[in-house]
């Protein structure tokens, strides 16, 4: 299993049927939107690990979407195909401007998309998201969806393993409750900063005393992981 998470927007039902039935194959999981205010509260809750975005939707453009993605710190990363009937050399540029990663015109083969869409998210992965990542004997293993240690496996709830994984791949820095929130939560998603301070409770818990202390209190700023002595 991949375990990646593919957003198709596209106004067609069929052509989002016929990719996702393509995509599911591949082993990916797959959410749909039919227009760009339905993709954009999807990416901003389920933070999908790439989006196949149509050029022509109704109300707002895939271009004028793509363009507001990547200005978006949250949402920047995200790598993004376009799909489109546009054949034309000035279109290709102009998905390519505005911050697409690729771009593929209609009909296209699904054997044909599921390659692309390979090597776009091999391109977009940063080291440390599908390998495991060792701090000290504690490891994260983003495959499998497991944390361990030397004496065995943890026990660790779905937000406190997202809140681990963050922390793990951006050690030796603080950030606040709203930050953790936007990156760990989505920012679309309303809750109170005091729902930070219970997850990290539940870490420090989950990771037991031979660990707990690499989640560190920042007091007046928020959290830190860190391997050195706060």
């Amino acid at each position: 299993m991949t375990g990646k998470t593919v957003l198709i927007v596209d106004d067609e039902a069929s052509i989002r049927e016929m990719i996702a039935v393509a995509l599911e194959m591949a082993d990916y999981n797959c959410l749909e939107a039919a227009d760009a205010l339905e993709a954009h509260t999807l990416i901003v809750d389920k933070q999908p690990d790439l989006i196949l975005l149509d050029w022509m939707l109704p109300g707002t453009s895939g271009v004028e979407l793509a363009r507001r993605l990547k200005k978006e710190e949250a949402t920047a990363d995200i790598p993004i195909i376009m799909l489109t009937a546009k054949v034309e050399e000035d279109n290709k540029i102009q998905g390519l401007e505005v911050g697409a990663d690729d771009y593929i015109t209609k009909p296209f083969s699904p054997r044909e998309l599921v390659a692309r869409l390979k090597a776009v998210l091999r391109r977009a992965t940063p080291a440390g998201v599908d390998s495991p990542i060792d701090v000290d004997g504690l490891i994260l293993d983003p495959v499998s969806h497991r944390v361990s240690t030397p004496t065995g496996a943890l026990s660790i709830g779905p937000t406190e393993y997202r809140l681990l994984q963050f922390f793990m791949t951006h050690q030796e820095r603080v950030y606040t409750r709203t930050q953790l929130l936007d990156q760990v939560w989505g920012g679309n998603v309303y809750v109170e900063e005091r729902t930070v301070d219970v997850h990290i409770r539940r870490l420090r818990k989950a990771l037991g005393s031979d660990y707990d202390h690499l989640v560190q209190t920042v007091r007046g700023a928020g959290y830190r992981f860190s391997t050195k002595a706060a």
